[in-house]
């Protein structure tokens, strides 16, 4: 059968890399494995994957520093894998533009199942959606996995989307941190609080002309996050 998905794997761990691989082909999983970071953005631009997971700790360059420079190159969706699962670990992997984190050891199936969600937002089938969305100046269009502010296209990433339009089909609602964590997980386990400030701050540096005093994401202090509605201040 032909394979319905493809990762590009950057992991200088030769066994893993292999034994992942192996995991991931009998689940119709194409997978290009990448051994240095300094080489994974070209493999990704030739490539051309559904996903890329990225180890943090790479010779050559690190997860970070790839992240980074895949960012400024393409949309497709990130998967960080952390050595530890340290929190601070997850933090930085996320504000350098990580759309999901996975920490090691790591289930296979775990990992079948998050590259699965990251190829489901990105592809546009995360469920049940009306084509359009608009609060206030912010127009989703769903179908087309767009975003527009004031008429202006916004460049998102898949999870800041996904966050985004959580947030959008329910404006004027305060949305805890915990569930948020589901909508864009599907569950709340191994997660952590901080991960979804860090992307209510990407996604506010985007949406807001002054992201210290948002007009549009509001924070509820003690409750969460909030799309205002429109006429709220």
């Amino acid at each position: 059968m032909e394979p319905e998905i493809r990762v590009v794997y950057v992991e200088d761990d030769e066994r893993l890399a292999r034994l992942t691989s192996t995991y991931l082909t009998s689940h119709r999983i194409e997978v290009h494995v990448v051994a240095r970071g300094d080489l994974a953005v070209a493999e990704v631009l030739r490539v051309r994957p559904d996903v890329v997971l990225l180890d943090l700790m790479l010779p050559g360059a690190d997860g970070l520093e790839v992240c980074r420079q895949l960012r400024a190159r393409v949309d497709v969706p990130i998967i960080m894998v952390t050595a530890r699962g340290e929190e601070a670990d997850r933090v930085l992997g996320l504000e350098g533009g990580a759309d999901d984190y996975v920490a090691k050891p790591f289930q296979s199936r775990e990992l079948v199942a998050r590259i699965r969600a990251q190829v489901r937002r990105a592809r546009g089938e995360a469920g049940p959606r009306p084509e359009r969305i608009e609060v206030g100046p912010l127009a989703i269009d769903t179908s087309a996995m767009t975003v527009t502010i004031g008429g202006k296209p916004l460049t998102l990433t898949t999870i800041e989307f996904a966050l985004l339009h959580a947030l959008a089909q329910r404006p004027g609602r305060v949305l805890g941190r915990e569930q948020l964590l589901q909508l864009l997980h599907g569950s709340a386990d191994e997660a952590f609080d901080r991960s979804i400030d860090v992307l209510v701050s990407r996604v506010r540096a985007k949406v807001e002309d002054d992201p210290r005093n948002p007009k549009l994401l509001k924070t509820v202090r003690g409750a969460g996050y909030m799309l205002a509605a429109a006429g709220e201040s």
